[in-house]
C-alpha cells in the first residue's frame, strides 16, 4: 500500500503524496460525494488539528491561525474571497521563511483547508501535505502506522460531517449553498479516468 511513497521518499521527492496514491483511494471516493460545505467543515475542523501541532513549535507564528479564521469567514459570508486569498497565501508563505520541511508540509496544508472554500480540489490538499509531514517525522520504513491512524481519523471526520453539516443549520455564504454544481474533485477524477481510457484506446 505504500510502495509509491517509499518510492518517492527515495528520489526526494518535495511532496511523497498525491491523488495517485494507493493509501488514499477510499477517502478520494468519500470526497468526490460530497457536498462543498461538507469538504469545506471537514477541511476547517481536520485543519485545527494541524494547526495544533504546528503552534506548539511555533507560538508566535499567527497566520496559519489566522488563515482558517479568515476562511471561515470567507464560508461564513462574513467577508470577501480577496481578504481570505490573502490570508491563504501568508500561510503558504510561513512555509518557506521558517525553513522546515516538517513543519512547512503543515502550513501548506493548513492552507489548502482554508482554500477549500474556494474550491473542492484543495481539500486534497491537506492530506498531501500533512501526511507528507508525518512521513518526515517518522522516517522511512516507520511512518506506515502514522500514516493509516492518520487517514482513518480523515474518513471518519468526512463521515462525521456529512451526517451534521447541514443538521447545524450554520450561516453560509451564497455560492456555498448551490449543490446544483457537481463536485469538483469528481470531474478530475471522471477527466482523469477518460484520459486514461482514452491512451488505452
Amino acid at each position: 500500500m505504500f510502495s509509491d511513497v517509499e518510492l518517492k521518499i527515495k528520489k526526494k521527492n518535495q511532496l511523497f503524496f498525491s491523488r495517485d496514491s494507493l493509501c488514499l483511494q477510499d477517502l478520494i471516493a468519500l470526497i468526490q460525494i460530497q457536498h462543498h460545505r461538507t469538504l469545506v467543515m471537514w477541511a476547517l475542523d481536520c485543519a485545527e488539528v494541524t494547526l495544533t501541532q504546528f503552534e506548539d513549535k511555533y507560538p508566535d507564528e499567527t497566520r496559519p491561525g489566522t488563515c482558517l479564521i479568515r476562511c471561515e469567514e470567507w464560508a461564513r459570508g462574513k467577508i470577501k474571497m480577496p481578504e481570505a486569498r490573502q490570508a491563504i497565501l501568508a500561510a503558504h508563505a510561513v512555509a518557506k521563511e521558517i525553513d522546515d520541511p516538517e513543519y512547512g508540509a503543515l502550513c501548506h496544508a493548513i492552507g489548502h483547508a482554508g482554500a477549500t472554500v474556494h474550491v473542492e480540489t484543495h481539500a486534497m490538499g491537506l492530506p498531501t501535505y500533512e501526511l507528507t509531514a508525518i512521513v518526515r517525522k517518522h522516517g522511512s520504513g516507520r511512518f506506515e502506522e502514522p500514516v493509516r491512524e492518520k487517514i482513518l481519523f480523515y474518513e471518519q471526520r468526512l463521515q462525521y460531517w456529512q451526517e451534521m453539516t447541514d443538521r447545524l443549520e450554520l450561516d453560509w455564504a451564497p455560492f456555498l449553498l448551490d449543490d446544483s454544481k457537481p463536485n469538483k474533485e469528481k470531474l478530475l477524477g471522471e477527466k482523469k479516468k477518460a484520459d486514461i481510457n482514452s491512451r488505452g484506446t
